[in-house]
């Protein structure tokens, strides 16, 4: 149970910046571990980030395929972004995120989720919203560095290939199946 973790925590005796860059940075912390043990522990550092999963008013799915670096290939997912210093409230940022991301614009948008999506190697939080009555208002307004392109999917069909691994995002993949899971 969480009340007799205390035997498991590592002490934290000093924290610094190893290497920072556009998004995120990696910390070292010094840490004594729970027999005495003193060893240094490294992990990307980065503010929480908002996953969006949006509904156009005749219940598709507003999609993005976006070119991932990390994995070199095209990656099908839903629209998601960092928080920016000052966002007080996640829903404005996942409102600001898909219109950012997609040109569309949400009539509700609801929390669905929190997450930690790789808590070994980074302290990523991630908030999902459900996003409602979603329509293109606009223009995508990317960063330097984003190559988005912006689709329309069938729920079933995406929640299918969430399952069969024709989707291979995990925070779309996170999203599908909490609101599927929890959608009275």
């Amino acid at each position: 149970s969480m009340t007799d973790d205390a035997d498991l925590a590592w002490e934290t005796t000093g924290s610094a910046v190893d290497y920072a860059c556009p998004g995120f940075e990696v910390r070292r912390d010094e840490v004594v571990l729970p027999d005495g043990t003193e060893s240094d522990f490294h992990y990307v550092d980065e503010p929480p980030a908002v996953v969006v999963l949006p509904f156009t008013p005749d219940g598709e799915v507003v999609t993005i395929a976006e070119w991932r670096q990390a994995v070199g290939r095209v990656n099908r997912g839903l629209p998601a972004g960092t928080s920016e210093p000052g966002d007080t409230d996640l829903a404005a940022a996942a409102r600001r995120e898909l219109t950012e991301e997609t040109g569309y614009e949400a009539e509700t948008v609801e929390r669905l989720d929190v997450a930690e999506p790789a808590n070994g190697i980074a302290n990523t939080v991630h908030h999902y919203f459900v996003a409602r009555g979603c329509r293109p208002v606009g223009e995508q307004d990317l960063d330097f560095n984003e190559s988005i392109r912006v689709d329309r999917a069938d729920y079933d069909d995406l929640l299918a290939a969430a399952v069969d691994g024709g989707l291979r995002d995990a925070r779309a993949k996170l999203a599908l199946f909490a609101y599927e899971l929890t959608r009275g």
